[in-house]
């Protein structure tokens, strides 16, 4: 069985660090905190769960950081986490049994990080990353800002997942960081380009996010799930400013790099539905209900609109037509994820009366 270092970046993190530290505790056999200036009582609870707990002088450098707490690491394996995640009870299980399992030969494992999560426990929104390194390996990580880990080599994509429970997050950080790059002359890589624009897209800077997304595809070096990303932000922006041609022109761009993804698909169907274009729309929402997530897809996902949205989407359009019986059926569907929705709860007793009772249940 092999042994794994968990290896922590962390800063004022009183608030998460001991749940996070709680569901690992007896996974790992190693836990190494660096700590990069907290003010709080951080280094108190991480010193309950560890004594290895290091300062590191903050230089603006998240791959720095994390670097130094790699270097640290004395076991088979390294696995990184931040304060505000933490690993379920079916998750602490799978990471058991694949601790148990692995092949000393994988050089990374990948791990499924729920972000978003709508009121009925559903995910909303997750990526797929490599969590669990071969230390021998001594992989290194890339980027001041939205650092990456850059991996090879004998990959193993796993179903435990990682969830992400932030109670709060420095918004301006980022942002700083990167206007000061600006400030010293710095060439942005395209990688910096993407994500310099998502930060003013949060900061609601949408004229300057779209240059630095249209500077990042004029380059063509950005990684393909960034470039489709990035069509789905520069809509997100003219849909802001309120140019809805410019937010279709920006999903339709998306298809250049790839099949169209389920959040592009719905959002072209609304703004066909908003045209009642009724039958267009319901091409493209029923589009959205056909893709299928490839198990190696290492991009941000959004599972509300190859799920339940879709179905939703398409009762309102076959209502329209007066499709009724197919409204039905899409919005039972749509139950099946969102049993409890008032919506979902509303189309079905208006569509039951419309179709008679005898006929629409199941």
């Amino acid at each position: 069985m092999i042994s794994i270092s968990l290896c922590m970046i962390v800063k004022n993190e009183e608030d998460t660090i001991g749940r996070c530290l709680e569901s690992v505790q007896n996974i790992v056999e190693e836990i190494i905190i660096v700590d990069t200036g907290s003010s709080d009582n951080t280094k108190e609870i991480a010193l309950q769960y560890t004594s290895q707990i290091y300062g590191f002088e903050w230089i603006d450098d998240f791959a720095a950081a994390r670097n130094y707490a790699f270097s640290c690491a004395n076991k088979d394996y390294i696995f990184w986490l931040d304060a505000d995640d933490e690993l379920k009870d079916e998750d602490r299980k799978k990471l058991m049994d694949l601790k148990e399992m692995l092949d000393p030969s994988i050089d990374s494992v990948t791990m499924e990080y729920h972000l978003a999560f709508d009121e009925f426990g559903n995910v909303t929104s997750s990526v797929r990353r490599n969590r669990l390194v071969l230390r021998e390996n001594k992989f290194q990580w890339i980027g001041a800002v939205h650092e990456y880990l850059e991996v090879w080599g004998n990959i193993l994509n796993s179903d435990v997942a990682i969830t992400h429970s932030s109670l709060h997050h420095d918004s301006d950080r980022n942002l700083n960081i990167y206007e000061k790059r600006l400030l010293r002359g710095e060439v942005f890589t395209p990688r910096d380009l993407y994500y310099f624009a998502n930060e003013l897209v949060d900061h609601k800077m949408y004229d300057r996010a779209i240059c630095y997304y249209e500077q990042f595809l004029a380059s063509e070096k950005g990684w393909i799930e960034d470039i489709i990303s990035s069509c789905g932000k520069l809509a997100d922006c003219y849909h802001e400013l309120g140019n809805r041609e410019k937010e279709l022109e920006s999903s339709l761009r998306s298809f250049r790099y790839s099949s169209p993804r389920p959040e592009f698909c719905c959002r072209i169907g609304y703004h066909f539905l908003s045209q009642d274009e009724i039958r267009t729309a319901i091409f493209w929402y029923k589009l959205a209900t056909q893709y299928k997530l490839p198990g190696d897809n290492l991009g941000f996902f959004n599972h509300t609109c190859s799920s339940w949205l879709p179905h939703l989407q398409l009762c309102v359009c076959y209502d329209r037509i007066g499709e009724y019986r197919l409204a039905y059926n899409h919005n039972e569907i749509a139950r099946s994820y969102r049993p409890t929705d008032p919506r979902v709860i509303q189309n079905k007793r208006y569509l039951e009366t419309i179709l008679g009772d005898s006929d629409s249940h199941e």
